[in-house]
């Protein structure tokens, strides 16, 4: 099992808040003209419709982000393969999944993955960090 953390509790507070009026539909449906370009262009299809407008639109959008990117750090995923390149080159990168509906502007981040060589079974290991001490005697 990869590393992950997945948004689901922060999500449904998010949907309460704006069913029960403390949070007004235009600070949930903001996304960014990029993001809901991608969502419409390169997103892959949600199993489920828009829990905001109930849209049949709702899309995954997959961004990577690491230290040793260079150009690809920040870059929207199209394919899955180009998510397994990645790893076979690079030790550690995150992937970022975010919901976003492109009707309504509807955009959550959903989960967050741990990628690279350092995460596959069998991976490198974790590297070590220096002892730290905070009391000389």
């Amino acid at each position: 099992m990869r590393r992950h953390t997945d948004y689901a509790l922060a999500r449904r507070a998010v949907l309460s808040d704006l069913r029960r009026g403390a949070v007004a539909r235009n600070d949930v449906c903001d996304a960014h003209p990029e993001l809901l370009r991608a969502a419409r262009h390169v997103g892959d299809p949600a199993p489920h419709d828009c829990p905001v407008c109930d849209g049949h639109h709702l899309r995954y959008v997959s961004y990577v982000y690491g230290e040793r990117l260079r150009e690809a750090n920040g870059r929207c995923i199209v394919h899955p393969r180009e998510l397994e390149k990645l790893g076979e080159t690079h030790d550690e990168f995150a992937r970022y999944v975010v919901e976003v509906c492109p009707d309504c502007g509807w955009n959550f981040l959903t989960r967050r993955e741990l990628h690279g060589k350092r995460h596959e079974p069998g991976g490198l290991a974790p590297q070590k960090r220096p002892a730290v001490q905070l009391w000389q005697v």
